[in-house]
């Protein structure tokens, strides 16, 4: 596995992410552990999740999984750069009940303590905000995360789904009261979704932000899902976005010509497609989110994957970027 340090920062993480939203929703706390087992033998140090992952009724059960697996030993949270984010309503009430959700500095607060119990640590490496909250002052939010880092309770915060200029104004307002800053962010960036690349990532490398896309495959539309369809198999994603996708006659020939091309240089797509993300500046490593122990094994494999520049030039012709702004859309 290979190793970057994240952003601006001096901590080093691997370049794959492993996500854990399918962590009991769909995978079951066994096979959860054994995920995160085989994760650490591949030499994937950085984990992703968030205080909402479990969804539903459930919401909370992802960081409880994880949490039961560090409570193990054997230097397993020692070992891992532990990331989670704050923001969606983790109330049961209905209706919403005020102060349970978004950035506020109360639910902060609270937020982190409930995270804190229920991953079974004492600190959050990296502490991001899942979303935009246009209600919550800069001020205000920076004040509450400079508290959690004097109390030792976080060390790095992130952002995630932020735009180019929310990053600008958070670390503007950051470095106004002596606040280190965002040092990632999380945003939806893939082969298929470039739209990042205009003013997000440029952003990102400009504050000195590490980028972590997600979603690297789309859905699932950049693993051979074409190819899947054929079979028999149904080209599906818990989001959905892959079979919606396919009924786009641009988009399916546009994947058509991806697994075309692949073919014929004996590549797997979803392993290219993570490849193609390593390659991108700015990019400090994809979050994949696997199911089972087999699709783990299939990213890291993508790691060892070297695209020549005559296949850089052909996925760009199949999957054009937009440009830079203003560029993209002003000329």
């Amino acid at each position: 596995m290979k190793y970057t340090q994240l952003g601006r920062t001096g901590l080093k993480v691997s370049r794959l992410v492993l996500g854990t939203m399918n962590f009991g929703p769909q995978t079951d706390e066994a096979n959860s552990h054994s995920i995160m087992d085989a994760a650490h033998e591949a030499g994937i140090n950085f984990f992703d999740t968030a205080n909402v992952y479990g969804w539903g009724e459930n919401k909370g059960r992802t960081e409880e999984i994880i949490g039961s697996w560090f409570a193990q030993g054997g230097g397993r949270r020692e070992k891992t750069v532990l990331a989670t984010k704050v923001y969606g309503n983790m109330g049961t009430d209905s209706p919403v009940w005020p102060n349970d959700d978004l950035l506020s500095a109360l639910n902060i607060r609270r937020a982190v303590d409930a995270s804190l119990k229920r991953l079974r640590t004492d600190h959050i490496d990296l502490y991001q905000f899942h979303h935009v909250d246009r209600a919550t002052p800069w001020e205000e939010i920076w004040q509450a995360m400079d508290v959690l880092v004097q109390q030792g309770k976080i060390l790095y915060v992130g952002s995630s789904n932020h735009a180019g200029w929310d990053i600008a104004k958070a670390n503007e307002t950051a470095r106004r009261r002596g606040s280190y800053g965002l040092v990632s962010e999380q945003c939806l960036y893939n082969l298929a979704e470039r739209r990042a690349e205009m003013e997000v990532i440029p952003a990102a490398r400009d504050y000195g932000l590490g980028v972590i896309p997600w979603s690297p495959l789309h859905g699932g539309l950049l693993g051979g899902a074409i190819r899947k369809e054929s079979e028999g198999g149904a080209a599906r994603s818990s989001s959905g976005r892959s079979a919606d996708a396919l009924n786009s006659t641009t988009v399916r020939g546009q994947v058509q010509a991806y697994e075309d091309l692949l073919d014929k240089h004996g590549l797997e797509p979803g392993e290219t497609a993570l490849a193609w993300l390593l390659t991108r500046p700015g990019v400090t490593g994809p979050i994949v989110g696997p199911r089972t122990a087999d699709q783990l094994a299939s990213a890291v494999r993508a790691t060892e994957l070297t695209l020549d520049e005559e296949l850089l030039r052909s996925l760009d012709e199949i999957f054009p970027g937009p440009g830079p702004s203003p560029e993209a859309f002003a000329w």
